[in-house]
């Protein structure tokens, strides 16, 4: 067909024939229409690309600019005019609309593979990960455990479900923390140090950049306890647990006993008692610092084991349980039930205490006692003071003769107590039982 300027008037009056027909545009170099034998009527521009010393022999190439009809003449034009823009500065039109192609596919892929990879990270999903790895991990305390699931069940997955773990931030977890009433120091402590340890493990995974709580600040601590339980309200407690039965009563009464820890107390086992020598061995994994420690036990505490175990103790189970497979749980409701039981013997309630402020008495009462500070480590079996540091490395003195006499010493004051009206003194440290 004749060279002519393309106009509507000239694109509609154009008839196919028995192969493509082309137009091409008087205004605008390359511009043209292809005119096909099923009638379709395209815009197009073509071009060379000079090379050096090539410039008339390189073969001529054609872009598609549009349909008739979906472009005018005009708006095609413009767009010749823009790629013949690009040819003067040496620019291949084709091979840029293939690389934007190519980089469409490819940002359509990185958006499925982020989308993809932030449902696998979904919160929900990684806390699940991140707990399983957390209980499993070697020497983790089961206090710990439960600790890690509490926090993560009952306050980071109803602010957090859902949530990619990578736009997880600061704000967000802000949130989850500025929930927690104020008064409530201990629990926001808590939620903000497993949260850390949480973002902290995704974080050396590779799958979030940092841990977002670093640069947080920590909550306020909860004040420390320093409650210490008069001889009165002790005996209060001893007595009044008569009322729970078993295996609560023996419970409190063998935390009075021994001093250690309500964990420690609650899942004591029958292996790890044995009676001719009256001992009690808690293992590694269970004594919160990783020490096994051996508990002399007095008359107090083995007339309480005695009568869990019947006439002969067992070589196996569990000493204080509701269920024949597990330890006791449900400490804030058998503290409640003892509280009503003190409410009713004494008249009125006991000044606000905790199950762990009677380690803090017997530790106390040792003191009174006049027992050394060194035995008083060893039998709560801490590593600090005497024991911490070079001490602790040459220090190998066991102390069990001496944490023997101390207990037993402990446990002629409980009597002193329950067969008194009222005392408030003690018994000197004496030697034998």
């Amino acid at each position: 067909m004749p060279n002519a300027k393309i106009t509507k008037r000239e694109v509609d009056a154009a008839k196919p024939g028995m192969a493509d027909i082309f137009l091409w545009d008087t205004i605008t170099k390359g511009f043209g229409v292809k005119v096909t034998p099923a009638g379709s009527k395209i815009y197009i521009y073509q071009y060379r690309i000079a090379e050096q010393g090539k410039a008339d022999r390189t073969p001529a190439k054609r872009y598609t600019i549009g349909k008739h009809g979906q472009l005018t003449p005009d708006q095609a034009r413009d767009r010749a005019k823009e790629l013949a823009g690009l040819v003067t500065r040496g620019v291949d039109p084709r091979e840029l609309e293939i690389d934007a192609a190519a980089a469409k596919v490819e940002a359509k892929r990185q958006a499925s593979e982020r989308a993809r990879a932030e449902g696998e990270l979904a919160f929900e999903k990684m806390a699940t990960l991140f707990l399983d790895h957390y209980e499993n991990e070697k020497d983790r305390r089961p206090s710990s455990v439960r600790l890690a699931k509490l926090v993560v069940n009952n306050h980071l997955l109803p602010k957090l479900r859902g949530k990619p773990m990578p736009r997880i931030g600061r704000a967000d977890l802000q949130s989850v923390i500025d929930a927690i009433p104020t008064k409530q120091r201990g629990m926001r402590r808590a939620v903000f140090a497993y949260s850390s340890v949480l973002f902290g493990w995704a974080a050396k995974r590779g799958d979030i950049v940092g841990n977002p709580l670093i640069q947080m600040s920590k909550p306020e601590a909860p004040n420390a306890r320093d409650r210490v339980l008069s001889d009165g309200e002790l005996k209060l407690i001893w007595q009044s647990s008569e009322a729970l039965g078993q295996p609560f009563g023996p419970f409190f009464r063998l935390l009075t006993a021994t001093g250690q820890r309500r964990a420690e107390v609650a899942g004591m086992r029958w292996a790890e008692l044995d009676r001719p020598t009256a001992t009690w061995t808690i293992p590694t994994d269970r004594a919160k610092n990783r020490k096994a420690h051996i508990v002399p036990l007095s008359r107090v505490a083995l007339v309480e084991l005695d009568q869990l175990a019947g006439i002969i103790w067992p070589n196996e189970g569990i000493v204080l349980t509701t269920t024949g497979s597990t330890p006791i749980s449900g400490f804030t409701k058998a503290k409640a039930t003892l509280d009503a039981a003190i409410a009713t013997a004494n008249g009125t309630v006991l000044p606000q205490w905790r199950v762990h402020d009677i380690r803090r008495t017997v530790a106390t009462g040792f003191q009174r006692l006049g027992i050394r500070f060194e035995v008083t480590e060893a039998v709560l079996n801490h590593i600090s003071g005497a024991k911490a540091g070079v001490a602790g490395i040459y220090q190998r003195h066991d102390w069990a003769d001496e944490k023997r006499d101390a207990l037993n010493s402990w446990a002629r004051h409980i009597d002193e107590l329950l067969t008194s009206s009222e005392r408030n003194n003690v018994i000197k440290l004496q030697a034998g039982v």
